[in-house]
């Protein structure tokens, strides 16, 4: 199976960010909780204080569960190692330039990056003309 691209030239130029269409949240559950399958997360990570899930807006109020913020997921289409080294910091510093916070979960194939929704638009520009650079 392909490890995906190591050269961080490469990566940047092959980004192709795409913004996914869905609104999303961060939540939190007990270890114990039994709703974890039942709110389907597109990304979870297990912490001492309890499971942090990402799901979408909808479920979330759906099951009345509390949130901060709502998010928005751009998703890297170029394959990237998950030894590559320097993509993270190419990508959260023209967003953190410009007030954008961003969450980056890495799965096996691809980048993800949460952004505010209100700054999804922007956070787009920016990473498009990372490529260009």
């Amino acid at each position: 199976m392909d490890s995906g691209k190591e050269d961080l030239s490469s990566i940047l130029t092959n980004l192709q960010p795409e913004l996914l269409n869905e609104d999303y949240v961060f939540i939190t559950l007990d270890d114990d909780s039994d709703l974890e399958n039942k709110l389907d997360p597109i990304a979870t990570f297990k912490e001492k204080e309890g499971i942090t899930l990402v799901i979408t807006k909808e479920r979330a109020q759906g099951n009345k569960l509390e949130y901060n913020s709502v998010f928005n997921c751009i998703s890297l289409g170029v394959q990237s190692s998950l030894t590559s080294v320097g993509l993270i910091a190419a990508i959260s510093k023209p967003l953190s330039d410009n007030g954008i916070a961003c969450n980056v979960f890495s799965g096996y194939f691809h980048d993800h990056i949460f952004v505010q929704k209100s700054l999804s638009t922007q956070a787009m520009e920016l990473l498009n003309n990372i490529k260009t650079k």
